[in-house]
């Protein structure tokens, strides 16, 4: 059913805009077979943001549940602990301070994304990583990385901040092919890691000693795979910006689809690009004659849900 959901917001996507197209255009233009204009508008502008939206939605997903998943913690998204946040610095410095863009751009913000992952994990370990101290950690590295964004803008050029403010408010109108392409190659290696890492992380799931006693290295399994979730988050951020709340939202109802019993891993991916292409869709259109960053949309969705998480788990008794 979300597959075909991904697909009717897909195919809307591409039917709607200033430029209306009839679906049979769309066929024709995917085809070859249309106008100069309508193939420019379908196959170089819309097309290239439905792939990017649908992109970068899996890999926030996944990132999302995977690190709620192995830190059993249902606010350990990239979002909350800081993986986001220091994508953004390191996106930020690139584009107004070295000019970078495309896969410089990129590599820049996968590059910053592991240094900080790596630094939080280094500031969380008291003989062994505790979700709690890790989820507070990447709380005061993301405050952190917003001074330093803050900052960065304060200094630039007014013109290069404009754009470097829709970037990290995260928005889906730059896509291109030669964005998304490269991005999309990393996707799919990150994601068959992930599959392969499936079996290991339902073990953890039942807690570090029965892991350990069936022979699963539980640390180094715990690195590896907050290291893939984070590499994930960096590259849906480098060619999307930090969509906020996203991977967090993607977790939580992933979970409740599987229900109990199920992580819901894979399902977050096909949930992430159904909220993202959905979120893309009312920032385009839902006010007329404007086009909102699709972050807007999805911080004003991912907001209340954050602070209906936090009271649910006060009542409840199950947050950390």
């Amino acid at each position: 059913m979300l597959l075909l959901v991904i697909v009717a917001l897909g195919v809307g996507s591409l039917l709607l805009g200033k430029a209306s197209a009839t679906p049979a255009e769309v066929v024709s233009a995917l085809l070859g077979q249309g106008t100069k204009i309508t193939g420019f508008v379908i196959g170089e502008l819309r097309l290239p943001r439905t792939v990017t939206a649908i992109v970068v939605g899996v890999c926030l997903g996944v990132s999302g549940a995977l690190l709620q998943t192995t830190l059993r913690n249902p606010l350990a998204s990239p979002d909350i602990i800081g993986v986001t946040a220091s994508a953004s610095v390191a996106g930020i410095v690139g584009m107004i301070s070295f000019d970078l863009s495309g896969f410089t751009l990129a590599l820049a913000v996968i590059a910053g994304s592991l240094l900080a992952a790596a630094l939080m994990y280094l500031l969380a370990w008291r003989e062994g990583l505790s979700a709690y101290r890790l989820v507070l950690v990447g709380i005061g590295i993301a405050a952190v990385c917003a001074g330093v964004v803050s900052f960065v803008l304060s200094r630039s050029d007014i013109r290069d901040a404009q754009i470097a403010l829709v970037w990290v408010t995260g928005s889906l109108n730059n896509s291109t092919w030669q964005a998304v392409l490269p991005v999309a190659a990393c996707g799919a290696v990150l994601l068959a890691l992930t599959t392969i890492l499936l079996r290991t992380i339902r073990t953890l799931e039942l807690g570090d000693d029965t892991a350990g006693g069936l022979g699963v290295p539980v640390e180094r399994s715990r690195l590896g795979i907050i290291a893939c979730a984070v590499a994930l988050t960096a590259v849906a951020v480098s060619v999307a910006g930090p969509l906020g709340f996203v991977a967090l939202a993607s977790g939580q109802i992933a979970r409740r689809l599987v229900g109990a019993g199920g992580s819901g891993i894979l399902m977050a991916g096909l949930v992430g690009p159904t909220v993202l292409l959905a979120a893309d869709l009312t920032a385009q259109f839902s006010w007329p004659g404007v086009s909102f960053p699709t972050g807007v949309v999805t911080g004003l969705v991912g907001a209340p849900l954050l602070i209906w998480l936090l009271v649910r788990a006060s009542r409840t008794g199950t947050g950390s």
